[in-house]
């Protein structure tokens, strides 16, 4: 339990920060393109990033390795990062298009179902498998989520945006399974630094072939795009890959999922936005669902245990 804890928290942390980088993310929008506001955050994710990573591998414990350990640890870790940030590349870039046409409520519920995908994939390609009491945990948060975000009618409509917010949540689910992977078997920072740098360098490709950004529309954004490089990628994502060290990538992507929760709160305590009691059913059905699947199996055992008996009697 003490080690699931572990990795829950800095997965809660990260939901945190990335609810309240949706608000920011929907300005960004009314100055600055989409491959423009992604290629910028990356290079401030791996100027924040380049440095940690070298003081952390210096101050690392390990044991000293020989020259082929060296080359074998480096081929790994950049692996791992090209993959992750293809996906990321891909995800980002997705998303903040979606937000072009989309209800920002609607791209968080739409994206929010890398949770489902992730035990999916799980299953289909890696042959996890999944017990009932997680089972029933995602489809209870899918449930919570669907309440927050989603509006009377709001899947009546299906178009490019919303297919490209599911299409960024499938990306999102495969960058969780390779961390997954690799977590164990290279430094966190450095993977999150290697993943935006590769990430950072498509978006910035594609933003001087698309797109014609100026130094001022880019200032204009400044706080946006600080705030997106330096805390919601930098810090958060960083963080993903630290509590995935220590936690299950299902349990993973759920946290991760209530970031959806912290963008609905903090429109109502920062921008004074109205929550229904729709909403708030929707707040208290995510948590729930999150408080279960952190629940110990003996626990659940014991609860089954007991019930059975009082049915038998």
């Amino acid at each position: 339990m003490t080690k699931q804890l572990k990795g829950a928290l800095p997965c809660f942390l990260a939901a945190v920060i990335w609810g309240l980088s949706f608000v920011f993310q929907t300005t960004a929008m009314d100055t600055i393109r989409e491959f423009t506001f992604s290629g910028v955050r990356m290079v401030l994710a791996v100027l924040v990033l380049f440095p940690a990573s070298i003081v952390s591998e210096k101050l690392s414990k390990k044991p000293p390795m020989t020259a082929e350990e060296k080359r074998a640890s480096r081929k790994t870790l950049w692996k791992a990062g090209i993959l992750c940030g293809l996906c990321l590349f891909a995800g980002f870039n997705l998303q903040q298009f979606a937000f072009v046409d989309t209800p920002t409520g609607k791209i968080g519920f739409l994206t929010a179902q890398y949770m489902v995908i992730v035990p999916v994939l799980g299953v289909v390609f890696l042959h996890k498998k999944i017990g009932p009491r997680i089972g029933f945990s995602v489809l209870l948060a899918v449930l919570g989520n669907f309440l927050l975000c989603m509006q009377k009618g709001s899947l009546a409509s299906f178009g490019r945006g919303e297919l490209l917010s599911l299409s960024c949540s499938l990306f999102f689910a495969l960058q969780i399974l390779i961390v997954d992977h690799y977590a164990d078997r290279v430094n966190v920072i450095s993977l999150s630094c290697v993943q935006f740098t590769v990430a950072g360098a498509m978006s910035l490709a594609c933003m001087f072939l698309f797109e014609h950004p100026t130094m001022p529309s880019i200032l204009s954004a400044a706080p946006e795009l600080l705030y997106a490089g330096v805390m919601s990628s930098a810090g958060a994502f960083t963080l993903q890959l630290y509590g995935q060290k220590h936690t299950d990538p299902v349990l993973a992507s759920m946290l991760l999922c209530l970031e959806s929760v912290f963008s609905a709160l903090f429109g109502w305590l920062l921008l004074h936005q109205s929550l229904s009691v729709r909403e708030m059913l929707g707040c208290a059905i995510m948590f729930t669902a999150i408080l279960l699947a952190l629940l110990p199996s003996e626990i659940w055992l014991r609860l089954f245990h007991i019930n059975s008996k009082k049915q038998k009697g």
